[in-house]
């Protein structure tokens, strides 16, 4: 499977820019590519209390619309976070669309970070669903700093995780750290992309997209400056990794997690159970 890791600079509040960037890619996509992903809230930037209501869009508004659109035009899946309202509420989320335009998962950040906290409220669910031939999972970020999370993906089959990020220096080692332990733990493939370069508050984002085979082995990093690579993901790999020995099913410990129905026949869902 060949994937294309969009990293990219966002402009903060700059909606349309940010939209064009996107769209941009998607048509500049490699020869091959299946999958294109994309940072962390990439149509807007961070909100913040006084202009999230302004910038956060629907699931099943224009914005993603037209990514769909432009997925379906050029016959490529699409991964990307937003800031997504939905029922007068905020969440830090993101969306898998396949090469149909349709989306085929969508995930809300469930780990906020400090500066999440009062503007987005947290997900409860991780969700896994078939796209090509393949079970994947998505996370957000900070969700990579928690065992639980990718190990929640993995026990519904997740051959693959995507994490879109938003790290800033000088933490950028912390998500390499993390994401090799989450894959080598649960013998999957990871992708992450990061955003890049500097906002107009100061902030320096990190960069460092990579992919991870199941071994933990970081296979392709970029820099940190704005670049799109591409890598040939081989699955293979996932059943060659287990075939020794396979973590999840020698673990003594569970999650506490349920089941829950989302109404997509496509989607498998666990929710965490509150304490």
């Amino acid at each position: 499977m060949q994937i294309e890791l969009a990293q990219v600079a966002i402009v903060d509040g700059a909606l349309a820019i940010n939209l064009a960037t996107v769209l941009e890619k998607i048509s500049q996509r490699c020869i091959g590519t299946q999958l294109m992903v994309f940072p962390e809230t990439v149509f807007s930037g961070f909100p913040d209390a006084d202009n999230v209501a302004v910038l956060a869009q629907a699931v099943s508004g224009e914005m993603i619309a037209q990514v769909c659109a432009a997925a379906r035009q050029y016959e490529i899946a699409v991964a990307l976070g937003f800031a997504e309202v939905s029922d007068d509420q905020f969440f830090n989320a993101s969306v898998l669309i396949d090469a149909a335009g349709e989306i085929v998962l969508h995930h809300r950040k469930v780990h906020l970070w400090s500066a999440d906290t009062g503007i987005f409220s947290p997900g409860d669910c991780f969700t896994t669903a078939q796209w090509n031939g393949r079970q994947i999972g998505l996370l957000i970020c900070f969700d990579i700093e928690f065992p639980e999370s990718a190990r929640a993906l993995a026990s519904l089959g997740a051959e693959l995780i995507i994490v879109s990020d938003g790290l800033m220096h000088p933490h950028g080692v912390v998500h390499q750290r993390a994401l090799t332990a989450r894959s080598m733990e649960n013998q999957v493939f990871s992708i992450l992309v990061n955003r890049c370069e500097t906002d107009a508050a100061g902030e320096s984002f990190a960069g460092g997209s990579m992919v991870i085979n199941p071994y933990g082995d970081i296979v392709l990093q970029a820099n940190n400056g704005a670049s799109t690579l591409t890598a040939q993901l081989d699955f293979s790999a996932v059943h060659e990794s287990r075939k020794e020995y396979c973590y999840l099913d020698q673990r003594q410990v569970k999650l506490a997690m349920e089941e829950v129905d989302i109404g997509n026949q496509h989607t498998q869902a666990q929710r965490i159970k509150k304490s």
